[in-house]
């Protein structure tokens, strides 16, 4: 009896496939996670000491790093138990809930023909192969070889060549018995009500079999060879096999390397994730001449939480990535985001490999963004917003993009994230604006105005200043670092600064609990009068009981000189000062966040690709700690914790 797809996708979708595997195996509680479906065992089908035998619930799949037996739910009861397959999906089906469907004769007709379509691509495929070997593929061969791809990685791919003829494919196959109509529904030929005889669809072109998640071939791409080809790719169309929309180049075969590399990569064609693979990398996939979309997103999200998008630097590629970012933005959800690194401009993965290396093309990766910033990105490149009006308009277009995200902590993480750039971006004013980039020789190194000491311009390290402060932490906990410090002193001292940015002060991340209790006790001071005056704020904190607290961490603040964010520094400087302290706060952040889950899969998986994630991190952060001169020379808000001496 042949069992609809659908029913069988339900089987799976509905049992876990550890629920199958799990009375006949012990789980290895060091390795497996179970919380991710993530489980390892020792192999049921050979001996063995060690765990190698894994299974993941999300992708419903067994494979065994020891012997490499791999398959399904059914495929394990089958060979474990030695049932046939319709005991297996009957027992399953069972496990799931389902009643066995009716015999469905068309639908099994469905299956007939599609086993038919398959039969005549895989010869097609053959056929193909064949002639890039003999006489009539020669310009092909060079052609590749001209590209660099060896012979090796031309079989692994599958590579051919179809002859610059209109019926050599169609009269091969018609000799192996494949009927018209199967040629036809194949995709391998152009027909019609106005084409008389029908002719082969690919002709002169170097070709690049497309395999599902079954690894059988369901369509092909075509490279034409002539520069007077009409279309320089060309596709297989649409057919009861194959839906591009809905497919990625290369994907089964990149999923199993992508256990080790623990991403994927995606790339623009088909020459990208070939030459990529030869030079080692082996978790590429592409479109199929497509942007991408939703669906392939969907399986790209099935191997990797955050895939990585590989496209040019030219304005093409940057609108590329631009369209993925809109696209995922609606379906983020917690763990589940992209990644983007963009290549210089001229030059293809293929390019890059070739005049660099593997290492130059590892290089681009190491720089990815978030998708954050590819948001941030699009919508403020190549504008000016001089104007309290272009100001609001991108507030406003951001809120609108941000408001598409479906998950609620998603979209409130991404709105914060918002907010802080646009803090971070016009906090100064325009004039101050116009005054930044000048360097350490603006207001602020030189004391010229009064309201620094005259030896500010040759302060000492940030090192030395933290080993002359004497001030013990007030109460256990975690440290503040001098950059919280300075932003909640700096909102105490100039509190007209509260009422431009009291949503980022209100979500500020603050560990230490006696500043963490100073903040709420200021929050509760404004959140009563909004009061403008420093005195005001003051009086608030005394009946709150934390004055104290504020000058004990005033007094820090002064002894370690940071003296934007006193009571008598001007409101620009404290201003500019509190704005970078704060963009740098919510990046600290994000990257502690980011360390601590790079830590833990290390100890759970300690590969290299999770040892250089987490090293690319602390470098980071290390980057971050060391950051001087963020306010036109002045350079003490890095973010080391305050030592206790």
């Amino acid at each position: 009896m042949r069992f609809p797809p659908s029913f069988l996708d339900d089987i799976r979708a509905r049992v876990p496939i550890s629920e199958v595997i799990g009375p006949r195996v012990t789980w290895d509680r060091r390795k497996s996670r179970p919380a991710k479906g993530d489980h390892w065992a020792c192999c049921p089908f050979h001996g063995e000491n060690s765990p190698s035998f894994h299974c993941e619930d999300d992708k419903g799949r067994y494979h065994c790093f020891g012997c490499g037996a791999s398959g399904d739910h059914f495929k394990f009861l089958i060979e474990n138990e030695g049932v046939s397959f319709p005991e297996a999906v009957e027992r399953l089906a069972g496990m799931a809930g389902l009643a066995m469907p009716a015999r469905d004769p068309q639908a099994e007709q469905r299956q007939e023909r599609r086993a038919t379509l398959l039969d005549a691509l895989r010869l097609a495929a053959e056929f193909f192969r064949e002639r890039l070997q003999d006489n009539e593929g020669a310009k092909a061969r060079g052609y590749l070889r001209d590209r660099g791809l060896n012979p090796s990685i031309q079989k692994r791919f599958g590579l051919g060549y179809a002859p610059d003829s209109r019926n050599r494919l169609k009269e091969h196959l018609a000799s192996k018995g494949v009927g018209k109509a199967e040629i036809e529904a194949a995709g391998l030929v152009v027909y019609g009500p106005e084409i008389a005889v029908s002719y082969d669809r690919f002709r002169d072109r170097i070709m690049f079999p497309i395999l599902d998640a079954s690894e059988r071939c369901v369509a092909f791409g075509g490279r034409a060879m002539s520069s007077q080809a009409q279309a320089k790719y060309l596709n297989s169309p649409e057919t009861d096999l194959f839906h591009k929309g809905t497919m990625l180049y290369n994907l089964a075969a990149a999923r199993r390397a992508a256990k080790s590399a623990e991403t994927l990569l995606v790339v623009e064609g088909y020459m990208d994730v070939i030459a990529l693979a030869q030079a080692g990398f082996d978790h590429a996939v592409a479109p199929l001449g497509t942007a991408l979309t939703e669906n392939q997103i969907e399986l790209l999200w099935r191997t990797a939480p955050e895939p990585l998008l590989c496209f040019d630097g030219d304005s093409a590629g940057l609108k590329a990535a631009h369209r993925a970012a809109e696209v995922a933005l609606p379906m983020l959800k917690p763990g589940r985001s992209l990644r983007f690194a963009l290549l210089p401009e001229g030059k293809d993965p293929d390019d890059l490999v070739k005049e660099g290396g593997a290492d130059a093309f590892r290089d681009v990766l190491s720089q990815a963004r978030p998708l954050s910033d590819m948001v941030w990105s699009r919508e403020t490149a190549g504008s000016t917003f001089e104007t309290p009006e272009a100001r609001a308009d991108l507030e406003h277009r951001l809120k609108q993009l941000t408001g598409q995200i479906g998950d609620e902590s998603v979209r409130r993480h991404y709105g914060q994230d918002m907010r802080q750039r646009l803090f971070a971006f016009f906090g100064g004013g325009s004039t101050q604006r116009g005054q930044q980039g000048g360097g350490s020789g603006g207001r602020g190194g030189k004391g010229s105005d009064g309201r620094y000491p005259s030896g500010a311009g040759m302060r000492p390290s940030i090192s030395e200043r933290l080993a002359r402060s004497s001030l013990l932490r007030p109460t256990g906990g975690p440290a503040p670092s001098l950059r919280e410090i300075a932003i909640v002193v700096g909102f105490v001292n100039h509190p007209p600064l509260m009422q431009e940015a009291f949503d980022y002060f209100a979500d500020l991340e603050i560990e230490a609990p006696d500043l963490a209790r100073l903040r709420g006790s200021v929050l509760d001071v404004y959140a009563e009068s909004a009061p403008q005056d420093r005195e005001l704020i003051l009086e608030g904190l005394k009946r709150a009981g934390t004055i104290d607290i504020f000058d004990l961490y005033e007094t820090k603040a002064r002894m370690v000189r940071l003296w934007p964010v006193l009571a008598d520094a001007a409101p620009d400087d404290a201003r500019e000062a509190l704005r970078q302290a704060l963009n740098l706060q919510h990046r600290f952040k994000a990257l502690s966040r980011e360390l601590k889950q790079a830590e833990q899969m290390l100890g759970e998986e300690p590969t290299e690709g999770t040892y250089e994630h987490m090293r690319a991190v602390k470098a980071e952060i290390e980057r971050l700690e060391t950051v001087e001169a963020l306010v036109d020379g002045f350079g003490i808000l890095s973010g080391r914790a305050v030592k206790t001496m």
